[in-house]
């Protein structure tokens, strides 16, 4: 659970960094790409990490511009990647100019459940990276090269000059 405002911009800006680097990679060929029949295609896996800024952080009371929630997303993966880079700046300027540290005490109910604003931020950070790592399965799959996030990717091993380990 955050206790700083700080500590959620230093970390999320890192965090998003990482998620926008595989949006940026996206064709809108890959969105299709789906790990079986019925599940969530990669374009719907991206939107969704998209529009759950707004979904998970408006419930908290605070204000910005980001698609709605519940949106059909676009055929165009440049168009993800677009609105994801514009809703994560909103999202962090209005964390900046809306809470203080002491907001991230107030308690909101989320989910039916009474939830600390702090708490809020860990969990929408950690959903995050986890349908990011999602992403990462369906990008293989959809013939797309994967770049490193927290170390090198197996094709980043192979531009160093090395072998990517076997574990």
């Amino acid at each position: 659970m955050y206790t700083s405002l700080q500590s959620f911009i230093d970390e999320y800006t890192y965090e998003a960094e990482g998620t926008q680097k595989l949006l940026d990679l996206l064709t809108d060929a890959s969105l299709e790409q789906e790990v079986l029949p019925g599940y969530r295609t990669l374009g719907r896996l991206a939107w969704h990490t998209v529009t759950t800024v707004p979904d998970m952080l408006h419930r908290t009371g605070l204000q910005f511009d980001a698609p709605y929630a519940y949106s059909e997303p676009p055929a165009s993966a440049a168009e993800i990647a677009a609105t994801y880079r514009t809703a994560v700046q909103s999202m962090l300027e209005a964390i900046r100019t809306q809470w203080t540290d002491e907001t991230l005490q107030l308690e909101v109910n989320l989910f039916g459940e009474p939830w600390k604003n702090g708490f809020t931020l860990s969990a929408f950070l950690m959903h995050e990276v986890h349908h990011r790592g999602q992403m990462t399965v369906l990008m293989r799959q959809a013939g797309l090269t994967i770049p490193g996030i927290f170390g090198p990717a197996k094709e980043e091993w192979a531009a160093m000059g090395m072998e990517a380990p076997v574990v």
